[in-house]
């Protein structure tokens, strides 16, 4: 072991990458959640709401799975939809597999909202990300993925 390099200096070194690490990553998320927040109040919406519209870009999940994605409980969840479904943006379905079950889909009405949410965003990022080469943004990209992919399920949605 070289002079003055010891196992306790390793941990404190690792502490500190990770600390910082830590801080950059809180303070990232702070920048993009404030982002999320000022166009969700630009079309009265929630946070939530924006993720539910964001989950639905894709996909008709039943009310139990959209619960899962948004961690939320059923009487919370049914509140939600009900609210989208007043305001035109989404439409509940019975399930053509499960008698039981309904599906959630976005209405034409909320599929543009979604598509201009997801523009704001888009320019949003683009500025925070102007300075970084097309190769940084590359690696952002496939560091958050990897992040992202050791994350529980229900939190990258």
């Amino acid at each position: 072991m070289p002079v003055g390099h010891n196992r306790e200096s390793d941990r404190d070194a690792g502490a500190g990458e990770l600390s910082d690490t830590v801080d950059a990553l809180v303070q990232l998320s702070f920048l993009v959640q404030g982002a999320l927040a000022r166009m969700a109040s630009g079309h009265d919406l929630s946070l939530i709401q924006v993720r539910l519209l964001g989950i639905l870009r894709d996909r008709r999940p039943g009310m139990l799975e959209l619960a899962r994605l948004l961690g939320l409980d059923k009487s919370s969840m049914t509140g939600l939809v009900s609210r989208a479904v007043k305001r035109g943006l989404v439409r509940r379905f019975p399930s053509p597999d499960d008698g039981r079950a309904v599906l959630v889909e976005l209405t034409d009405a909320g599929r543009e909202l979604a598509g201009r949410c997801t523009a704001e965003m888009d320019r949003e990022i683009a500025t925070l990300t102007a300075s970084l080469t097309a190769a940084e943004r590359g690696q952002v990209t496939a560091l958050a993925g990897k992040v992202l992919s050791n994350a529980p399920e229900n939190a990258a949605s």
